[in-house]
């Protein structure tokens, strides 16, 4: 089943077209990101699912019910983390999760299980002014993840925090969505989303150009795959025979050979049978090659190498 269902959904400011003609269909217990540059209208769509505007046009349905005009039940069942987490700076950590709490009717104790999940237990009765950038980012993480929500929408959530934080979000991410729980997820940094992702949602000017896996995403896009091979660059290149596009870089050990992905096959078992590569790399397009694709700008073919299983 779908948790959030949007048909033909636009959404204008006065003569300012800010939204027009989404279709998104996200199934349940999927992580989707979200991505798009500034002004693409991510915000707006959210702010649409999570019913704090109405759509000028279109049908937007989330968790089977309309959101605009929803009741607390539905609210319940859903948490956000605005890109921008403010707090009031007098409360504690643990009394601002607490008041949470009360409002979306939750048991105190699952307060203290997220402040220690988080590493926020030795700050819990400090004072948030008190809290570094990092520090209010996983308390914002961490009211959005009370009670237990069906729909988890998240706006830039891995901002402030170190690698190792980044870490356990995607592995609490990865436990939710085992669970149920569906996960609407807004970044910059596309290099952490890829392999923890389900889909990816391109959006653009105020319209979703793509929506799919990443390898459907590859297929829409016909974006060449790079493999880089390393040994005798001569003999290589003449059991390519002029089959495939080769790049070789001066003074360098390597050839760089693009080909479309049908053919990717067909050439790892020409440069296989020859005998003479020492190491081979296969780089299949990447999400942030996707995203710039699918956002009308150009890319390199040339770009840095990933080494695969």
């Amino acid at each position: 089943m779908a948790a959030i269902e949007i048909r033909a959904a636009g959404k204008d400011y006065g003569q300012n077209t800010v939204l027009s003609d989404i279709d998104l269909s996200v199934h349940e217990s999927h992580c989707v990101a979200l991505i798009g540059h500034n002004g693409a209208g991510k915000t707006t769509l959210m702010k649409l699912i999570l019913g704090l505007i109405q759509p000028t046009r279109g049908r937007i349905e989330v968790l089977s019910h309309d959101p605009a005009t929803a009741g607390p039940e539905f609210r319940a069942l859903i948490g956000f983390l605005p890109e921008n987490v403010a707090f009031h700076d007098q409360l504690t950590g643990r009394d601002t999760l607490r008041f949470f709490a009360r409002l979306k009717g939750a048991e105190m104790q699952e307060v203290e299980d997220l402040l220690n999940r988080i590493g926020l237990m030795r700050a819990a009765d400090r004072r948030v002014r008190t809290y570094s950038k990092g520090m209010r980012q996983r308390l914002g993480l961490a009211q959005a993840l009370i009670g237990k929500p069906k729909l988890l929408l998240l706006d830039e959530p891995t901002t402030g925090l170190d690698p190792v934080l980044r870490n356990e979000f995607f592995e609490i991410i990865r436990e939710l969505t085992s669970g149920g729980t569906t996960v609407l997820l807004s970044s910059h940094v596309l290099t952490e989303l890829e392999a923890r992702t389900d889909m990816a949602a391109i959006m653009r000017d105020g319209r979703l150009v793509a929506y799919g896996d990443l390898e459907t995403l590859r297929r829409k896009s016909q974006l060449p795959a790079t493999v880089r091979v390393r040994g005798d660059a001569s003999a290589i290149s003449g059991v390519l025979n002029g089959a495939f596009q080769k790049t070789l870089p001066p003074d360098r050990d390597y050839i760089d050979v693009t080909c479309a992905l049908p053919e990717k096959m067909d050439l790892l078992r020409r440069l296989t049978e020859c005998g003479e590569c020492t190491d081979v790399e296969v780089r299949l397009p990447t999400l942030d090659d996707l995203y710039l694709h699918f956002s009308g700008r150009s890319i390199s073919t040339g770009s840095q190498m990933e080494q695969m299983p």
